[in-house]
């Protein structure tokens, strides 16, 4: 009778939840390089709001999601004397884990916690961009 009852809530567990949202703890962090180091760079988000700014080689925590089944779309611009200014894009990518959703059968998981939670999204782990010298 135990086994039935823990086997019952194990599965009420499955199908509440999220599996990106159990997995994967947004926003991620994103690593930014560039060559030559030491750059100027701002991130902008899709709306065009700066978001973080900063020198290279850094670690921003950016937000994944930009509303409801959205990905974010950010832009990186950099800049360094003697380099030509150069700009970026940065989007969000759906978390591998939000298919795990599909495998545990859960359809609240799929269409709303993952979604509303932003986990369904993730960040990649490094940007990076080669400056052209100026000419």
């Amino acid at each position: 009778m135990l086994l039935q009852k823990n086997s019952v809530i194990a599965l009420a567990f499955g199908l509440l939840s999220g599996c990106a949202s159990i997995v994967n703890h947004a926003p991620n962090p994103v690593t930014i390089t560039s060559v030559p180091e030491r750059a100027n760079f701002v991130v902008t988000n899709h709306d065009g709001k700066v978001v973080h700014s900063g020198i290279t080689p850094s670690t921003v925590t950016l937000k994944p999601d930009a509303g409801y089944f959205r990905g974010e779309k950010y832009t990186l611009k950099f800049q360094k004397e003697g380099f030509n200014s150069q700009g970026t894009p940065l989007h969000a990518q759906l978390n591998n884990w939000y298919w795990g959703n599909i495998l545990l059968g859960s359809p609240i998981g799929m269409f709303i916690v993952d979604p509303l939670t932003g986990s369904m999204w993730a960040m990649p782990e490094t940007k990076s961009v080669v400056l052209v010298p100026n000419q």
